[in-house]
């Protein structure tokens, strides 16, 4: 047991876990690169975790990708979210654009803070600005969602995944599939380390779900559909959206209400398009409204990557309108099923399945442990 100081801070009750780890009397300073509001959610579960350490302090970095309204004042006092230590203003343009300013700024930002390791989450652009700006300067980089897979190329995000973890020596897997992919990769054979922690997004939808509120003028629905769709191979593909909007429309009148949060840039695509789109549409959501419209529903309806999870987390079943998915082994336990924009088959999904409760029997994703495990790693 010792002192840990960092500049003029100190720490009482630093412990040593191994040879590699640091000194006796120094603090590890952490440098967490974050760019959009599901990743300080994602975040904010890490850093309440590191806040239980002796030995750690983080520095957080927003780089501005998505700006968000529901990052109020009120959403990180609910959340306790560490503000950002430091906030650029990059967004808009083209990928290549956006990551090369982010790439700027990011490294001068690490140049004056000077961390023991840059920890990044996800496939953002943002995360993979993070890692490029840490591994040039020789910075250790985790990434934490590693390992995840879609194999298509197509995806920005595959892109981004791919790299992050090429540049990282600290790879912090949610799935026994995400290590296995490393594997295959040959991540067994380098000095990295892979390892199994857990599923952050299921520490954070367990912590927050107290704080979940029903969307102004919902209240009283339970069992509909919630739907999500903004993904643009489904959106930018005019027989995909019209596919696919025509199977929202006979759910909605045939099966059961179906309650979409849309976009702008989804609702602009079926305005261009002339499609008739007849469920009940809502405004964009925040976290704690999403929470509740998952936790109430019957069945979810999505495009989306991280809502695929959600559903499982809150028991219910999901029927996903892409034609890959990260999350395989929730298509292997039944919670999940991959139907494209094949309107019958998104159409029979959801009446075979909805108000179906699905159980977490394997615990898939770690059971609300995966921080404590990524900061206990990040510490040894």
């Amino acid at each position: 047991m010792g002192d840990c100081a960092l500049g003029n801070g100190k720490k009482k009750g630093c412990l040593i876990f191994g040879a590699h780890f640091y000194q006796l009397g120094f603090v590890l300073k952490i440098f967490t690169i974050v760019g959009a509001r599901p990743q300080f959610i994602k975040a904010s579960v890490v850093s309440r975790a590191i806040k239980k350490s002796e030995c750690i302090d983080e520095v957080v970095l927003h780089t501005g990708q998505h700006f968000d309204q529901n990052m109020s004042d009120v959403f990180f006092e609910q959340l306790n979210i560490p503000r950002p230590d430091v906030r650029l203003d990059v967004n808009g343009g083209s990928h290549g654009e956006m990551t090369g300013r982010m790439l700027i700024e990011i490294e001068r930002a690490i140049k004056d803070y000077a961390p023991d390791r840059v920890l990044v989450y996800g496939d953002t652009n943002s995360t993979l600005a993070g890692a490029l700006a840490a591994a040039k300067l020789h910075v250790p980089v985790a990434h934490v969602e590693a390992g995840l897979r879609s194999f298509n190329m197509n995806m920005p995000e595959e892109i981004n995944r791919i790299l992050t973890d090429q540049l990282s020596d600290l790879l912090c897997c949610p799935t026994d599939a995400a290590v296995q992919n490393l594997n295959n990769e040959g991540f067994d054979s380098k000095p990295a380390k892979v390892l199994k922690v857990g599923d952050v997004m299921q520490d954070s939808a367990l912590l927050f779900s107290k704080f979940a509120l029903p969307p102004q003028g919902l209240g009283g629905q339970s069992n509909y559909v919630l739907a999500t769709l903004h993904r643009a191979e489904n959106t930018d593909d005019i027989g995909r959206l019209s596919s696919i909007v025509q199977a929202l429309n006979a759910i909605h009148k045939n099966v059961a209400e179906v309650i979409l949060p849309l976009h702008p840039r989804t609702r602009a695509a079926i305005s261009d398009q002339g499609l008739d789109l007849d469920v009940k549409i809502i405004d964009p959501v925040g976290y704690f409204e999403m929470l509740w419209l998952l936790r109430n529903c019957g069945l979810v309806l999505t495009d989306s990557g991280g809502v695929q999870k959600e559903a499982f987390f809150f028991g219910k079943p999901c029927v996903t309108m892409r034609d890959e998915t990260e999350w395989v082994e929730l298509i292997e336990v039944g919670a999940n099923v991959l139907v494209g924009a094949d309107r019958d088959a998104i159409i029979e999904h959801v009446q075979l399945n909805i108000g179906r409760i699905v159980k977490d029997e394997l615990s898939l994703y770690g059971g609300g442990k995966a921080s404590g495990e990524i900061v206990r790693h990040l510490q040894g």
